[in-house]
């Protein structure tokens, strides 16, 4: 039904997030004060992959929802919100189901980070070695 608003939601949230996070990291750039000879993964870039993952999957619920009729283009835009005892189970799929969603693929990016980090990692013992 909506469960879709809930990834929709925390891709927002990590939209500013990551915005922030994105000139913090320019203003320590062009300070100076943050020179690393190592090659690292910014966590700006991180945030993009996670804010990727989660409006793309918010995206392709969404269009299942207004293929299946549930999401309509008038107002309530909702079809659940049009009585009170579907309002009801409506929010409680996206409390269930869609914060569920969201916490799996949130997971999923932690893992690619960690990977990625680990990658990372390698390449630079492999570059120090050669060193």
């Amino acid at each position: 039904m909506a469960c879709f608003l809930v990834s929709a939601a925390e891709a927002a949230v990590v939209k500013v997030v990551e915005a922030v996070e994105e000139k913090k990291e320019i203003r320590a750039e062009a300070s100076g004060h943050d020179h690393v000879e190592e090659v690292k993964i910014p966590l700006s870039r991180k945030l993009k992959w996670l804010t990727s993952l989660l409006t793309g999957g918010a995206v392709l619920l969404m269009f299942e929802h207004i293929w299946h009729g549930e999401v309509v283009p008038w107002f309530p835009f909702l079809t659940a919100m049009s009585n009170a005892e579907d309002a009801a189970e409506m929010f409680h799929e996206m409390a269930t189901v869609g914060v569920t969603m969201a916490l799996l693929i949130t997971a999923v990016w932690a893992v690619m980070c960690v990977v990625a980090d680990a990658l990372v990692k390698k390449i630079n013992a492999e570059a120090s070695e050669k060193a």
